[in-house]
């Protein structure tokens, strides 16, 4: 394949996932079998119709969706719990920064939030966002759009924190993150 949606140079036909991918495949684990149109992702992701396109079409390539007789995307759990659980990490690794202001992430969101206790005096890890509210240290998100999509779909926003404590939490946030990605897609 040449060309095409799936982004690739020419000197190297290798197909790369993009964070994006991540985040597409993340939303569309919301939808179940009623897969939402290209147009309607792309507003829910803050993301261009066409980039959703890509995404998708990347993560198909990839073995983490398939595509159904009509066309829509599927999101192929097992593989995508293997991947978030055993490879995302080393391929989207946790970029911190400074203090700021921002959205919380991680350990510092629901639904970790509950059941781990972090020290008064830690900062708490937060999306830089010029709207947030929590004072904390810098958690760069997967992708930029992705403060403002968490803010307006809370299962998602879920989800996004469960992936960055799993991207760069402690031992043991990843294990309480991995539990807990495990019980929404087995449900």
């Amino acid at each position: 394949m040449k060309g095409g949606p799936v982004a690739r140079s020419k000197g190297n036909p290798q197909l790369v996932l993009r964070p994006q991918d991540l985040l597409v495949l993340l939303r569309l684990t919301l939808s179940g079998d009623d897969a939402p149109s290209y147009a309607s992702l792309a507003s829910d992701l803050g993301l261009t119709a066409s980039e959703v396109h890509a995404a998708v079409e990347r993560a198909v390539a990839a073995q983490l969706a398939r595509k159904d007789a009509a066309g829509r995307p599927k999101v192929l759990l097992e593989p995508l719990r293997l991947f978030v659980q055993h490879g995302a990490r080393y391929c989207f690794p946790a970029t911190r920064g400074g203090t700021t202001r921002g959205v919380p992430t991680a350990h510092a969101a629901a639904p970790l939030n509950a059941a781990i206790v972090s020290p008064s005096s830690d900062l708490p890890p937060v999306w830089p966002d010029k709207d947030g509210k929590v004072r904390g240290e810098a958690f760069y998100p997967l992708y930029p759009s992705i403060p403002g999509a968490a803010l307006r779909n809370p299962a998602l926003y879920e989800l996004l924190a469960l992936f960055d404590a799993i991207r760069g939490g402690s031992q043991r946030e990843r294990a309480l993150a991995i539990k807990m990605l495990d019980e929404r897609w087995s449900s």
